[in-house]
């Protein structure tokens, strides 16, 4: 007899449940009959939504450009095990160390200009951290090296703090920190700040010269940060040539920006220095997600740019 009372329990549950879910079905059906008017979207749901995408957008760039270097790195690895099948792991470990340790005394010399932290967020300061590792990792595989050197980052900085937490073994990394600024080290005449703002486009690169990136990221977009720091220092700037050699590419958002991330900026300027090519490099390193591709060869970007109007 219990079981029997048991069971009609048991039914009962299962059959309020069905109820129930038999009552979500109904309502869902009723709020999506057709004729209906859907509710007005609100401005703050519109940004946020455009936030969205562009979180999409800069993470399926980001993707990209991790497997590009995944790619990168394992045919260089490959080619050094073609040739050099007896090297392990701690060989080219030491190989790596002894280039880096060759290209702080006679590498191309590149700095990162960190004074700009203190008017940035924490959320941008932990996204600069993160960059600033990337490119260090790039600087460690290429061929040829620069010598880098981290200036105006001192140790009581949150950027400081920042990296000790998400880079692991930072305070080995083969390169140049200092709280100096780029001017306390090289003379003006040697320094070439890069800054998308400048006039002149960077035609190559000089082992003469010192190159400076704005360590600098800038969720609102602020114009001209970089270009009024190089003309607070009274430097030469430039731009990477991305006129001379790419054109806007149309798309659905209609969004176009040169602005890139310190990272992708080296990447451009390693790959440049090994291939002698701007179109090799910014075909490989420049975001499609910012609306630019390279040119054709047989058509200058100024005529496919008016062509395109």
């Amino acid at each position: 007899m219990a079981n029997t009372v048991s069971d009609v329990c048991e039914m009962n549950g299962v059959s309020e449940g069905m109820d129930l879910l038999h009552i979500d079905v109904e309502t869902d059906v009723v709020e999506d009959r057709p004729g209906r008017e859907a509710a007005p979207i609100s401005r703050n749901v519109l940004r946020k939504q455009r936030n969205w995408e562009r979180q999409i957008a800069a993470k399926k760039s980001k993707r990209k450009e991790e497997k590009q270097r995944r790619k990168l790195n394992r045919e260089q690895d490959s080619a050094v095990s073609a040739d050099n099948p007896q090297f392990t792991k701690r060989v080219m470990k030491a190989i790596t160390k002894e280039r880096l340790a060759e290209a702080q005394s006679t590498g191309l010399k590149l700095c990162v200009d960190l004074s700009m932290t203190d008017s940035m967020s924490d959320k941008e300061v932990s996204r600069l951290a993160g960059q600033l590792r990337r490119l260090y990792g790039s600087n460690k595989k290429a061929t040829r090296p620069f010598h880098l050197l981290l200036t105006d980052l001192r140790e009581d900085s949150r950027l400081y703090r920042e990296c000790l937490r998400m880079n692991e073994g930072f305070l080995n990394y083969m390169l140049d920190i200092t709280e100096e600024s780029c001017l306390d080290l090289f003379t003006p005449e040697t320094v070439v700040y890069l800054t998308p703002d400048a006039e002149e486009a960077l035609e190559t690169v000089d082992a003469d010269k010192v190159y400076v990136l704005g360590g600098l990221v800038d969720e609102s977009i602020q114009k001209k940060l970089s270009f009024s720091r190089a003309r607070e220092l009274s430097v030469h700037t430039a731009r990477l040539p991305i006129d001379e050699y790419m054109v806007k590419k149309n798309n659905g958002k209609n969004f176009h920006s040169k602005i890139l991330a310190v990272n992708q900026v080296f990447d451009i300027l390693l790959t440049f220095c090994d291939t002698g090519s701007w179109t090799e490099a910014l075909q490989a390193w420049f975001p499609q997600g910012k609306g630019y591709v390279v040119a054709p060869e047989d058509c200058p970007p100024l005529l496919v740019s008016q062509s395109q109007t």
